[in-house]
């Protein structure tokens, strides 16, 4: 996934086994995650002739933020988990999350 965020255009799996030679892994490997990761709804493939293109279904913050609130319903105190996250973050993370809540007020 790192690979293909990191991208900004679909690569196809002889692309991505290129961009990661130095892990020596078959091609059919490569082929065979960039499958799963399909199924599971990671990816978002394309056909290009005989190939595949494959490009992440979201980004990395929006499968982060999903990540986060997984975690949240993970707990049985979603208050308290959140006071505790609020706690924990910087200054200026604290800050970035002042404004998007801000915004979205004013929405």
């Amino acid at each position: 996934m790192d690979i293909l965020w990191a991208e900004s255009g679909a690569l196809t799996a002889r692309e991505v086994g290129k961009l990661i030679a130095d892990r020596d892994l078959a091609p059919t490997t490569v082929m065979t995650v960039l499958d799963r990761l399909t199924r599971k709804g990671f990816l978002e493939r394309t056909r290009d002739g005989r190939a595949w293109r494959y490009q992440p279904a979201e980004s990395r913050d929006a499968y982060i933020a999903e990540l986060m609130l997984e975690a949240l319903d993970l707990t049985g105190d979603r208050s308290a988990a959140l006071t505790r996250f609020a706690q924990a973050v910087s200054d200026p993370e604290a800050e970035i999350l002042r404004r998007a809540l801000t915004e979205l007020e004013d929405e």
